[in-house]
């Protein structure tokens, strides 16, 4: 493990938090740390980086040790080759990343909360490693196995992302990297309230970081999310569960949150579930870090949280 330079950017919005770079088997993971108290790991999603949590880390830091790494293929973390199947960017691949982060820092057993993608290598970590995972927290997606069971025309259309990107290479990465800039600005500001939510900062580096290797890697995630993570979770299903205390947040007027049943959804995976709606979008934790805070903060140190009539400020 080596402490490494960070970018201006991201040093200055996780404000107290040391950087470092830690070396997995497979990868090379850029990863902040700070706070103390019990280990959280979380985990983002794409098209972020770490600093998706800028608004609730130092929050959350004065209860527990923070640990906030870019996944393998995003950010400043390495970006190694996917392999034939695709499978060194299976949530499990990631997963493990996250587990040898965890043991370089001297954490056998941990929290987990996570984003999008990054809630989906949680979901795969609490299943695999069930005496590692103390408490998961996952923010607006319902498991991959039933979003690909229940495709449906609306869902479609909002996250057509999944198929194209899942095409074989270099198709979807020689459209999206004609005009970078166009299109991490078009996907940050879905139905034009981007700007509104991300800190300028922020958005800076998840364009600073929306590079050609970035946009193979994203590629690589979502072919093995299509083929061999699938493929787990279809070998699994009604077999293994998540057993350790699950939360589960969803934005209502996210993807999420209009097309599917997320309590029904997860209810199909964890045996100890709870949940609510928040008034955002897709990035909860950026959108409405006054709810998601506390929400966390509340479920990690074993309490448990409500929702709160708060109206939407978008």
């Amino acid at each position: 493990m080596t402490t490494e330079n960070i970018s201006p950017g991201a040093a200055a919005l996780m404000t107290g938090f040391s950087h470092r770079r830690v070396a997995t088997k497979g990868a090379e993971i850029n990863v902040a740390v700070g706070g103390e108290g019990p280990p959280l790991l979380l985990l983002h999603g794409n098209p972020l980086t770490h600093v998706s949590w800028h608004k609730v880390a130092p929050d959350l830091a004065r209860h527990f040790t923070i640990v906030a790494p870019d996944l393998r293929g995003y950010g400043d973390s390495s970006k190694p080759d996917g392999g034939p199947d695709h499978s060194a960017y299976s949530f499990r691949a990631m997963g493990e990343d996250n587990f040898e982060v965890m043991d370089a820092l001297g954490f056998d057993r941990f929290m987990v909360a996570g984003h999008d993608r990054g809630a989906r290598v949680g979901f795969r970590m609490a299943l695999d490693r069930p005496e590692r995972i103390a408490r998961l927290a996952a923010l607006d997606i319902v498991p991959t196995h039933h979003v690909l069971s229940n495709v449906s025309m609306g869902w479609g259309l909002e996250s057509y992302h999944w198929f194209f990107m899942a095409q074989k290479a270099p198709f979807p990465e020689n459209l999206l990297c004609a005009d970078l800039d166009y299109y991490i600005r078009y996907k940050l500001n879905k139905k034009g309230v981007g700007l509104k939510i991300f800190a300028p900062e922020a958005m800076a580096e998840y364009i600073r970081c929306t590079t050609p290797e970035q946009i193979h890697a994203v590629c690589e995630d979502y072919r093995a999310t299509v083929s061999v993570d699938l493929a787990m979770d279809s070998a699994e299903y009604g077999k293994r569960r998540i057993t350790c205390p699950t939360l589960v947040l969803w934005g209502s007027n996210s993807h999420c949150g209009r097309h599917f049943k997320p309590i029904e959804a997860w209810r199909e995976w964890c045996d100890d579930l709870r949940g609510f709606a928040v008034p955002t979008g897709h990035y909860p934790a950026e959108e409405r870090p006054d709810l998601i805070g506390p929400a966390l903060e509340a479920f990690f140190q074993g309490r448990e949280p409500a929702p709160q009539p708060h109206e939407a400020r978008i």
